[in-house]
């Protein structure tokens, strides 16, 4: 069993949350009792996680997506009173980290998913950044860019989009997960053949076909299982507390 306080503190710590000019709030969100023994952990803090928590009789919930986003609506109302009375409700935590677990070198999203896929990593996508969010790397092996697909799709399990030449030869790709289809320009600048990540707007198709890198949409959700995973394991084996993994569905 750990304090509420001190496991905010070992997290903030470990992340170096304070380095970061975020989008939300990282660290405690909403403050709930101050033992905890039971963690449980998900990408996004949705009514159904939190009502699994409850099942689990976790004592604090931890997400990579939590509340209180810049430019949200600010009352509370419909879902965000609902989400907010099961917390307070049940006395139940909710620490929520954004960019700091993105950016983690080791239990990070974009480290773990490159331990997940096999890449090896030269460096960061912003290479004069020490904070930069997306990385680079190469492939254990050249692949064709049908090859490299259908191992996206085997290790994280659904179908993904590809724009590009499917016989095209990849060795060296970058990646930034969730929604970072923007940092394309990014891996193109550095010479990449590939660029992988969640999500993929209208503009990502014709910059891609017309620099001729290729790219990989491989879900939102689906490449950002992996950071909080990694963290809940570490809580656990730090500090000697359970630590349960829910994985709530989102095709996204």
């Amino acid at each position: 069993m750990i304090k509420r306080d001190a496991m905010l503190a070992a997290l903030d710590a470990e992340l170096q949350s304070g380095r970061f000019k975020d989008y939300c709030p990282n660290g405690l969100q909403v403050e709930g009792r101050e033992q905890i023994r039971r963690v449980v952990s998900g990408v996004t803090a949705c009514q159904a996680l939190l009502d699994a928590a409850l099942v689990e009789e976790a004592d604090a919930v931890l997400v990579h997506h939590g509340y209180f986003w810049r430019g949200e609506e600010e009352r509370i109302r419909g879902i965000k009173r609902q989400r907010l009375q099961t917390l307070l409700g049940n006395d139940l935590n909710l620490f929520a980290y954004h960019l700091p677990l993105d950016v983690h070198p080791q239990l990070g999203n974009n480290a773990r998913l490159a331990e997940i896929l096999d890449f090896s990593v030269a460096g960061g996508l912003e290479p004069d950044n020490p904070l930069s969010v997306g990385l680079h790397g190469a492939l254990p092996e050249v692949m064709t860019a049908a090859e490299l697909a259908g191992h996206l799709e085997d290790r994280l399990g659904r179908e993904i989009l590809h724009i590009g030449d499917p016989g095209d030869e990849i060795e060296t790709v970058g990646w930034c997960t969730g929604a970072a289809q923007g940092y394309i320009e990014r891996a193109q600048g550095l010479g990449l053949d590939a660029y992988i990540s969640g999500e993929i707007s209208e503009p990502t198709v014709h910059f891609a076909r017309e620099t001729g890198i290729h790219y990989f949409a491989c879900g939102h959700h689906a490449t950002e299982r992996y950071g909080v995973q990694a963290l809940g394991d570490w809580l656990a084996q730090r500090f000697g507390i359970e630590h349960i993994f829910i994985d709530i569905d989102n095709p996204v």
